[in-house]
C-alpha cells in the first residue's frame, strides 16, 4: 500500500492544555496585570486553539500582539509572530506562513532571541519540506539541530531530529529515519512534550511498517491515537488513522483497511486543518476500490485528490502515485490512452523527486554537519594533550632547576594561586547563573500553580459561599419566621459568608501577582473606604496620600496583602466600636520609613483592660511577618490610632 504521500506541518511548542480548558485559561490571561505572563499565556492558548478551533486561534493571536506591542513586550511579540505562521501552515496557507516564519526570523536574531531563532529556522525547514525542497528543508533541519546542541537545550533538539528523521523517510531510509524518531521521541518522553509524542508515534509506526513490522508499527499508531484523542489533536488523530490503515492493508485485513480509510475522511465539525493532508487518504482508498475490481469509485476518489492538488498546486511533486492510481483505473475500464499519459507523469515525477544528483547533495548535508562535530572533538583532544604537555613541562622545569628550586616554588606557587582564583570565579559565575536559572524557573512554577489554586478558589470556595447566602436568603422569604434570634443568626451567617467572599478575592488578587505596586494597594484602599462609606453614610471619611511618598515602590504578595487586611481590620472596628464621626487614613514617609496611620475621634478604650480578640493580634502578627511594626494609642474618649511602620 503506498505511504502518506504529504505530512504536513508537525511543529509543537509542548502546550498540553485540553480544548475545554482553553477559554477559561484566556479568561485568566486577560485578567493577569503582569505583561509578559499575560502574553506568554496568550501564545500558549493560541497555539492550543491552533488544533481544535482556528477561529479562536486567530483571535488570540491578534489580540495578544496588540498587547505584546503596546507592552513593548518583544520577546512575546516574536513568538506570537512564529505561532501566527504555525497558524497558517496548518490552515493551508503556505505563502502566508512563509512570510510570517520570515519575519519572526529576522525579528529573533535583532533581539538575540536565540531560542526563537532555532524555531524559526526549523519551521521554513518545514515550509520547504511542505513545497517539495528537500535539500533546503534538511539544510534548514540541521542548522537547527546544531543551534540548540549548541545552546545546550536538549528539550529543544526533538523537533529537528524528527523533522531529519522525516527527510529519510522520504528517501526510504528506514532503519536511519527509525533512529532519528527514536531519538526524537525519547526527548519528548523525557520532558512530557505529550502533543510531539503523537507526532513521533505516527513516524515510528510508518518506518515500522515500511520495514515489515507491521505488528510494532500497528501498536506504535494506538499509542498516537489515544494522545491524540486525550489532547483533542484533530489534525494528528486523522493523520494517524490513515496510516493505521495503511497498516491493516499491509497485514492483508483489507477490509478493516476500507473502513478504517473511509473514517479517516469523517472530520469533526469545526475541523480546519491543512485539508493536503488528505491526499493520500483518497489515493489509499482508490488503491481499494481498485483491487476489488471497483474501478469507477476508485476514479471517484481519485479524482477528489486531484482536486486538492487542483487547489493546492505546490503539492504536485508529491501527488506522484495518485497518478499511477488512477491509470491503473483507467486501465481497468479500457481508457488506455488516459492511462498511458497518468503514468508517464508518475514516471517524471518521481525521477524529479529522487534523482541522484539530489540524493548525494542531501548526503553531503549530513557529512557536513558530521564532519563539524568530529572537527570539535578533535580540538577538545587536542586541548586535553595540550594541557597535558603543559603538566609534563613543568616537572621537568623542576628537575632542572634545581640550584634555583626556592624561585621556581615561589613562581609556581604564584601561577597556582591566580589559575585557582581565576576557577573560583568561574565557578561562582556559572554557580550565579545555574541559581538565576533555577530562580526563573521555580517563580514560573510558582505563577502557574498560583493561577491553578487561584482559579480553584474562585471556582469552587467561591461558588460554595455564594450557594450559602442565596440558601439563606430562600430560607429568610420563603418562610415566615417569627423567632427574631434565629433572624438575626441567619443575618449573621450570611454577613460573615459575604465578608468571607471580599476576603477571598483580595488573597486571590494577592495570589495573582509576584508584586504589588503601591498604586494597587492605593486602590484597594480607596474601594474599601468606599464600601464602608456605604455601611455608614454618617461617618466622614478620608484617605490622603503625602507627597514624600514615592508611588513607584512596589511590595511582595504578602506584604501588600498584610498592609491591606491590618488597615482593613483597623476601619472595620472603628466603624463596630468606636462610634466616630471621623475615620482618617494617611501614609506618609518618615525617614527612610513608609507609614499608614489610620485614626478616628470615637469613644476609644482602654487597652491594658481591654478583651483582646483575634483582630488586634491578628494585626499585630501580620505586621511582625512582613518585619515592620505597628503601634496602637487609644484612651477612653480620646479616639485610637493604628500606626503601622514598614
Amino acid at each position: 500500500m503506498k505511504k502518506n504521500l504529504l505530512i504536513s506541518l508537525s511543529i509543537l511548542m509542548g502546550i498540553s492544555a485540553y480544548s475545554q480548558n482553553l477559554d477559561s485559561l484566556l479568561t485568566v490571561a486577560r485578567s493577569t496585570k503582569n505583561d509578559s505572563v499575560k502574553i506568554r499565556m496568550y501564545n500558549k492558548i493560541a497555539f492550543g486553539y491552533i488544533f481544535n478551533d482556528t477561529d479562536k486561534a486567530l483571535k488570540v493571536l491578534k489580540e495578544g500582539k496588540e498587547s505584546a506591542k503596546a507592552a513593548g513586550f518583544n520577546f512575546g511579540l516574536t513568538e506570537l509572530v512564529n505561532t501566527h505562521g504555525i497558524y497558517m501552515d496548518v490552515t493551508g496557507k503556505s505563502d502566508s506562513a512563509a512570510y510570517y516564519f520570515e519575519k519572526a526570523l529576522m525579528m529573533s536574531r535583532d533581539f538575540g532571541f536565540k531560542n526563537i531563532e532555532s524555531m524559526c529556522i526549523n519551521n521554513l525547514g518545514m515550509f520547504n519540506w511542505n513545497r517539495g525542497n528537500y535539500n533546503e528543508a534538511l539544510d534548514y533541519f540541521f542548522q537547527s539541530l546544531k543551534m540548540d546542541e549548541a545552546q545546550q537545550s536538549e528539550k529543544s533538539t526533538s523537533t529537528s531530529l524528527n523533522n531529519i528523521g522525516l527527510i529519510y523517510q522520504e528517501m526510504n531510509l528506514n532503519e536511519k529515519a527509525l533512529e532519528y524518531h527514536k531519538k526524537a521521541l525519547k526527548v519528548r518522553e523525557k520532558y512530557k512534550l505529550e502533543n510531539e509524542q503523537i507526532a513521533s508515534h505516527n513516524n515510528i509506526g510508518i518506518n515500522l511498517k515500511d520495514l515489515g513490522r507491521i505488528d510494532e508499527a500497528i501498536l506504535s499508531y494506538k499509542k498516537g491515537l489515544a494522545l491524540a484523542k486525550k489532547l483533542d489533536n484533530r489534525i494528528e488523530y486523522y493523520k494517524i488513522l490513515d496510516n493505521l490503515a495503511n497498516a491493516y492493508y499491509d497485514k492483508g485485513n483489507k477490509d478493516l483497511a476500507l473502513e478504517t480509510y473511509l473514517e479517516a475522511l469523517k472530520k469533526k465539525e469545526n475541523y480546519n486543518g491543512d485539508e493536503r493532508g488528505m491526499l493520500s487518504t483518497y489515493n489509499n482508498i482508490a488503491t481499494l476500490y481498485n483491487e476489488k475490481s471497483l474501478p469507477k469509485i476508485a476514479k471517484h476518489y481519485a479524482e477528489e485528490g486531484f482536486n486538492l492538488v487542483k487547489k493546492y498546486p505546490e503539492i504536485e511533486l508529491v501527488s506522484a502515485d495518485l497518478y499511477l492510481t488512477l491509470a491503473e483505473s483507467n486501465y481497468m475500464l479500457g481508457n488506455y490512452d488516459q492511462a498511458r499519459q497518468q503514468k508517464r507523469t508518475y514516471i517524471k515525477l518521481k525521477d524529479s523527486i529522487f534523482s541522484e544528483k539530489n540524493a548525494q547533495k542531501i548526503a553531503d548535508l549530513e557529512v557536513k554537519y558530521e564532519t563539524e562535530k568530529k572537527e570539535k572533538e578533535i580540538l577538545i583532544q587536542r586541548a586535553e594533550l595540550a594541557e597535558q604537555d603543559l603538566v609534563i613541562q613543568k616537572r621537568n622545569y623542576q628537575l632542572y632547576g634545581l640550584a634555583l628550586l626556592t624561585l621556581i616554588l615561589g613562581l609556581v606557587g604564584f601561577l597556582f594561586y591566580n589559575q585557582q582564583k581565576l576557577k573560583n570565579h568561574q565557578l561562582q559565575k556559572e554557580n550565579e547563573l545555574k541559581d538565576a536559572l533555577i530562580k526563573i524557573e521555580t517563580q514560573n512554577k510558582l505563577q502557574e500553580q498560583r493561577l491553578r489554586i487561584s482559579r480553584d478558589l474562585h471556582d469552587n470556595i467561591g461558588a460554595q459561599l455564594t450557594f450559602i447566602i442565596s440558601s439563606i436568603d430562600n430560607l429568610k422569604y420563603g418562610f415566615d419566621i417569627k423567632d427574631e434570634n434565629l433572624t438575626h443568626k441567619l443575618e449573621t451567617i450570611s454577613d460573615f459568608t459575604s465578608g468571607t467572599i471580599y476576603e477571598l478575592r483580595d488573597t486571590i488578587w494577592a495570589m495573582n501577582k509576584s508584586e504589588i505596586t503601591f498604586e494597587d494597594l492605593q486602590t484597594r484602599i480607596s474601594n474599601y473606604i468606599d464600601k464602608a462609606h456605604l455601611y455608614d453614610a454618617n461617618i466622614q471619611f478620608s484617605f490622603n496620600v503625602d507627597s514624600s511618598v514615592d508611588t513607584s515602590k512596589t511590595f511582595t504578595s504578602v506584604e501588600g496583602m498584610n498592609i491591606h487586611r491590618v488597615i482593613q481590620e483597623a476601619i472595620h472596628n472603628s466603624l463596630k466600636y468606636a462610634e466616630a464621626s471621623q475615620i482618617k487614613v494617611e501614609v506618609y514617609k518618615e525617614v527612610s520609613n513608609l507609614v499608614f496611620k489610620i485614626y478616628d475621634n470615637g469613644k476609644g478604650f482602654d487597652l491594658a483592660s481591654v478583651k483582646r480578640g483575634n483582630g488586634l493580634t491578628n494585626m499585630e502578627k501580620r505586621i511582625a511577618n512582613i518585619g515592620g511594626e505597628i503601634q496602637i494609642n487609644t484612651k477612653e474618649n480620646q479616639g485610637t490610632q493604628i500606626i503601622v511602620i514598614v
